[in-house]
């Protein structure tokens, strides 16, 4: 029983995680209806500017914040050059140019003179505590984890429904040429909508470096996947959605791992997915919506 809650534990941290970056996706989806597949790569940007930071002796939480500020300058730029251009093309533009943008940042980031191709070691900032609770090993770091994502997520829901700024995002997310009709920005909207998505995965970038030290530049591949995975398991386009989705598949990756294989823990959090999406196919809290003809 303490070994299963210690991977209930596990599984939690690797969710909370996994949120911070299925929310980006969401969000993108929810206003401009594009799946943002560079998403998982600006996560790895975060990463590796944590790891700079803490090289130059940040603290953990400026270390945060300054791979926040970079990640959403980086996503605003990639939605300026990479994706308004194609805001009215046919979905599959967009869809091939977020695949180019992921390619770019992979391999860009890989040459020698930016990040390079080897793993890099993060020593952590914070000096490892463990308390033993009935049993249960907690650690500061799982703690600290569970901290931020919290504060990060009422901050985000404080944006959404209590500021014009939220309201407008809420309204673009309806329908774009109403908002335009009610005097929203809608270009600026989805601006800043992709900088909080990408300032959030920097935030996760930094947290998942800090509690599996080990990065590098193609790292963000399957946490990417896994996130837009959780995403739509939770709902594609609701933020609650993409929590509740990442939850799950960090405890699904987890348990599996400990209990059954961990080479099926893949395997094993995809069958999910697809299970869920046979049964409800909108995802655990989407609606299914009657196509308009």
């Amino acid at each position: 029983m303490q070994h299963f809650l210690a991977e209930v534990i596990n599984g939690l941290q690797l969710g909370l995680v996994y949120a911070l970056i299925a929310i980006g996706y969401t969000m993108v989806y929810g206003i401009v209806k594009l799946i943002n597949f560079a998403h998982g790569d600006v996560f790895m940007v975060g990463s590796f500017v944590g790891y700079y930071g803490f090289r130059m002796g940040l603290p953990w939480w400026v270390a945060i914040l300054f791979a926040m500020a970079v990640c959403a300058v980086l996503g605003v730029v990639i939605e300026k050059l990479a994706y308004k251009p194609l805001r009215y093309a046919p979905k599959i533009a967009a869809l091939i140019s977020a695949l180019g943008v992921s390619l770019f940042l992979e391999y860009f980031t890989a040459l020698k003179f930016v990040f390079g191709p080897d793993y890099q070691v993060v020593h952590s900032p914070l000096h490892l505590v463990q308390w033993n609770i009935g049993g249960v090993t907690v650690t500061n770091i799982q703690v600290m984890i569970l901290v931020v994502v919290a504060v990060l997520l009422v901050a985000l829901q404080y944006l959404i429904h209590r500021t014009k700024v939220g309201m407008a995002m809420r309204s673009v997310s309806f329908d774009h040429d109403t908002a335009r009709l009610m005097g929203v920005n809608v270009d600026g909207i989805i601006s800043v909508t992709f900088a909080i998505g990408t300032g959030l995965a920097g935030a996760g970038g930094v947290l998942y470096a800090i509690a599996y030290p080990e990065i590098w530049t193609f790292m963000g591949i399957m946490p990417g996947l896994k996130a837009f995975t959780a995403a739509v398991l939770g709902g594609i386009g609701l933020v609650p959605g993409a929590v509740i989705g990442s939850l799950i598949m960090g405890q699904v990756e987890t348990l599996s791992s400990a209990f059954v294989s961990s080479t099926l823990r893949d395997a094993i959090a995809f069958a999910v997915l697809i299970l869920v999406l046979l049964v409800r196919p909108s995802g655990i809290l989407g609606k299914n919506r009657p196509e308009k003809v």
